[in-house]
């Protein structure tokens, strides 16, 4: 079975998303910068080297919205795999889409979204080990 790992949200100014989850959930958020596509790191739990502390409970972060993305930029979740090739060709077998070639996030994994055979847009990220994101298989 493959978990949710992470969530991510667009942003069209990543100070103001940041201080509105800081401010009404008490989240804390990392400010990335223009070498991580200017991504904000969410953590909504207390995390340790191998991910969350708390069973069922997950980090996220924000993206900035861009033209140059593909269309559905909306919420979306993060699901871990072991092999995204492999989980690349079953969202094809079950009628899903998958948006372009996997990108490497240094030191987090390998990331691709996908639309699921509703047009919803997820992604998948198969984690590095040691890098803090839930190892799907474990």
């Amino acid at each position: 079975m493959n978990p949710v790992v992470h969530f991510e949200l667009p942003y069209e100014e990543r100070e103001r998303i940041a201080q509105f989850y800081r401010n009404a959930f008490n989240w804390q958020t990392q400010m990335l910068g223009p070498e991580m596509g200017n991504y904000v790191l969410a953590t909504t739990t207390e995390t340790g080297p191998a991910g969350p502390l708390k069973p069922g409970a997950i980090n996220g972060g924000f993206y900035g919205k861009s033209a140059q993305m593909p269309e559905a930029q909306h919420p979306s979740v993060v699901i871990g795999v072991d092999d995204i090739r492999a989980a690349m060709e079953k969202v094809r077998s079950a009628g899903g889409e998958v948006l372009g070639e996997p990108m490497e996030i240094p030191g987090v994994g390998h990331y691709v979204a996908f639309y699921d055979s509703e047009r919803n847009r997820l992604s998948m990220l198969q984690p590095l080990p040691g890098s803090g994101q839930p190892q799907p298989g474990a």
